[in-house]
């Protein structure tokens, strides 16, 4: 009498889904992708052998299965590659701004120091200005000098104060501040005021990179708007 071949499709199928679904722990140093990918071969192969002639694997369905494991070992080189990248970018990062000690960066903000050599600070447009005004005040508010830089183009635009007020005279060393109006075919130009400060220091944190300033302030590497020298 002839046998009836044990069909043990359903099994192997429910063995493989496990499988990629990681019910079954390993203790191979090699990736989850390598692994994966092993098991898979040895159940397709064990599938194969135990199929139903009658009712043989539908080959879409293995096509599909196969397809699987090469999208899950894809992403994991992906994402192998971009820690790579990562890694070698905020080392780049890091020596960048460890270059920056000493030097004077413009950030956001709106302080401009006066000392014996004077005061410098900068202004960003988002666009092309054909009138650009600098208004320096003390910190009572009193105006102190007006500069009309004429017109400037769109992005980071420095500017230097000899310390000297609208009369002519010296004004007192020690903490100003300034505000920015710009403005084209009478249409307002948007700006951001720049303060001035030198990076005393770097700070490594889990989020990310901040350079401490002379002017008491910490700033985040990424909002460095210039390096000035």
């Amino acid at each position: 009498m002839a046998t009836t071949p044990v069909n043990n499709t359903t099994s192997a199928n429910a063995a493989l889904y496990a499988s990629m679904n990681g019910s079954s722990s390993s203790t191979t140093s090699t990736t989850a992708a390598d692994e994966m990918q092993t098991r898979f071969l040895t159940l397709l192969v064990s599938q194969l052998k135990n199929q139903d002639p009658l009712n043989p694997t539908d080959a879409n369905q293995m096509t599909a299965q196969l397809s699987q494991i090469s999208t899950v070992s894809g992403i994991e080189k992906l994402n192998a590659s971009m820690e790579k990248l990562l890694t070698a970018y905020s080392g780049t990062q890091n020596m960048q701004a460890a270059a920056m000690i000493g030097k004077t960066v413009l950030t956001a903000g709106n302080n401009l120091q006066l000392s014996a050599d004077g005061g410098v600070a900068g202004l960003s447009l988002d666009g092309l200005a054909d009138t650009v005004t600098v208004t320096i005040s003390d910190p009572a508010g009193r105006q102190v000098q007006t500069q009309d830089l004429g017109a400037q183009p769109a992005g980071v635009v420095n500017f230097v104060w000899d310390g000297l007020n609208d009369k002519g005279t010296a004004a007192p060393l020690g903490n100003y501040v300034f505000t920015v109006t710009a403005s084209r075919a009478g249409e307002t130009v948007k700006s951001t005021a720049l303060q001035a400060g030198t990076v005393n220091a770097l700070t490594f944190a889990k989020d990310g990179l901040s350079l401490q300033l002379s002017n008491n302030s910490t700033v985040a590497y990424q909002d460095i708007q210039q390096v000035m020298n």
